[in-house]
Order: structure tokens, then sequence, then C-alpha cells
């Protein structure tokens, strides 16, 4: 079976992670924790506000580095959406079975967001593990032979225990 991808569902984050950076104002909670490989490098951005108060993490390590620094907040959250813009995305149905690991040579995003604007009615929750390409042609070839090794996503919606599209 075909991967799914998750281009759409990236594309509908984007904006609305970009809303939390630039507008919090319009959310009345939210817990947000983002975890980007990309060229060998970490970019980390852990945000929550609960209760009226805000507490936010914003750490990276630079390639080849084994320290992790401090960052400032618009650096990492451009990190992020540079990521989100990118031109096709697949995801994990699952943990990596044991002893695998994801391909260095592509970016990949574990996103934990749960997010209540004011006045919704309630509080929405997305998990997922999503590994960016350039575009489609480039995500389909990859997901071939990966498609063996690793679990992606190949029907749509993912609701799964840890990992889900949004509840």
């Amino acid at each position: 079976m075909p991967p799914a991808l998750y281009t759409d569902l990236t594309t509908t984050l984007r904006p609305l992670l970009t809303e939390l950076h630039q507008s919090p104002d319009l959310f009345q909670t939210w817990d947000t924790h983002l975890e980007l490989v990309a060229a060998g490098g970490l970019v980390v951005v852990k945000s929550k506000r609960a209760k009226g108060l805000v507490d936010n993490l914003f750490w990276g390590r630079a390639p080849g580095s084994s320290e992790n620094r401090q960052l400032p907040e618009a650096t990492a959250f451009a990190a992020i959406d540079r990521f989100l813009g990118l031109g096709a995305h697949l995801a994990l149905s699952d943990a990596l079975p044991e002893g695998a690991v994801l391909d260095e040579t592509y970016p990949h995003c574990a996103v934990k967001f749960t997010y209540r604007k004011k006045g919704a009615p309630k509080a929405l929750s997305l998990s997922m593990i999503f590994i960016g390409f350039n575009d489609e042609a480039e995500a389909l070839a990859h997901a071939d032979p990966a498609g063996t090794t690793l679990p992606l996503v190949t029907a749509r919606p993912l609701m799964g225990a840890r990992l889900h599209e949004w509840r």
C-alpha cells in the first residue's frame, strides 16, 4: 500500500504555529513540543501556557556538536517553519522498531501540539513524526525502500495510541 502524504496537514499546521509564535494572546492554552533534526543539527521548541502562565524553552545543537545551546525564539520557529514549508511530508504510524533509525539525509520533526483558542469549545491535539522532502516524487522514492523498515502511515486519518492526527 502506498504511503500517505501529509503536505495538507503540514500546510495547515504551519500558519497555526506562526500564529502561536506571533499572536499567543489568541490562544487560551497550549502545550507545544517540537524536535527537528535537520542537516545533522537539532532544534527543540517547548512552549506551554496553562493557568495564565507561559513557560518557553528554545534550544538546539549544531551539526557535529554534542553541546546544547539556547536559541532565540525567532531562530527556533524559523527552522520549524522552513521544515513545514517543504514540498512533501511522510509520517510514521508508530514508534521506530528496535534498531531502526531515520535517514539523516532527510529532515524529520516530532510534533506534539495541544492547543485551545480563546472561545473554542474544546482543545485539539496532534502527535506525529514527520519526514520532510523537496517534492512528492522524492518522498515516494524514499518510501519504497523505507516502507519495509519504517512504519509509514498508509491510511488516513491516523489514530494510534501515541501518534495521531488531530483529536
